[in-house]
């Protein structure tokens, strides 16, 4: 069950595009047979990706889900250059400690008419990257198939979501979540090595495997936003997603003269 508002609305917004997707590809872009050539098309897709955390990042979250979109253009060499965008979202917050002076003596929110609280934490972020790949015909149906290994970089922004539900817990209002927050920005790369399929015809053209990714990050909130007990440190911050990714590739595909189009 999906409890978070904005996530709701982000995976409601995938899955509006993949039905946009299947409807575009079916009927404004026309199917051609790739069995025989190497082909060069531009194409879009989404992928999920199921990640793990290490190095710094291990300190704040766990187990971290990816949606993202992505653009790009094959060549007649099977390179791929390509640009997606991916929002991170998560429950599993691994900050010990971090909202112990919100809590009384009880161990409990208090809200704004002396009732205990509901306090929920999500970790919250997404990345931007350029990419490039190469597919390599090996174990393929067709030349335009294969292992296929990316390279990329780009831009990483996450941080703490906190929400208080219909509570109103003066403390963490307005501003005062900031001092909370772990805004973090920085750079990142990652690698990808899979297989790529591309059907002989048809809409079913996906990719798999697996990926390593490393963020160069800083926090981003001042002294100023620091709570004396959660002081954070502004120092370089090497932080790693790692995990498997799937994704539905979509070339698009000019329409081949009639005698040559395929239903």
């Amino acid at each position: 069950m999906i409890k978070n508002k904005s996530t709701y609305t982000v995976v409601k917004c995938f899955f509006l595009t993949v039905i946009i997707c299947c409807f575009l590809t079916q009927h404004l872009w026309g199917q051609r047979d790739v069995s025989d050539e190497v082909i060069g098309t531009p194409y879009v897709g989404i992928q999920y990706g199921l990640n793990g955390t290490g190095g710094d990042l291990a300190d704040r979250y766990g187990l971290t889900n990816a949606l993202g979109v992505y653009a790009g253009y094959k060549t007649k060499g099977n390179w791929m250059f390509g640009l997606d965008g991916n929002y991170l979202f998560g429950n599993d917050i691994r900050i010990d400690g971090l909202l112990d002076n919100v809590k009384d003596s009880k161990g409990q929110y208090v809200n704004t008419s002396g009732e205990p609280g509901i306090v929920l934490l999500f970790n919250r972020g997404f990345h931007v990257n350029v990419s490039v790949g190469k597919i390599f015909p090996i174990l393929s149906p067709n030349p335009n198939s294969g292992i296929m290994v990316q390279l990329s970089a780009g831009y990483l922004w996450h941080r703490l979501r906190i929400e208080t539900q219909e509570d109103d817990i003066p403390q963490l209002q307005g501003d005062y979540r900031k001092g909370y927050d772990r805004l973090t920005i920085g750079a990142n790369t990652g690698q990808f090595i899979g297989y790529s399929f591309m059907a002989n015809q048809g809409i079913f053209n996906f990719y798999g495997g697996f990926y390593f990714q490393q963020g160069f990050t800083r926090n981003q909130r001042d002294v100023f936003w620091d709570h004396p007990n959660e002081q954070v440190s502004q120092d370089l911050r090497i932080e790693h997603l790692y995990g498997f990714r799937v994704g539905w590739i979509i070339p698009i595909y000019k329409r081949q003269p009639k005698d040559y189009y395929y239903n």
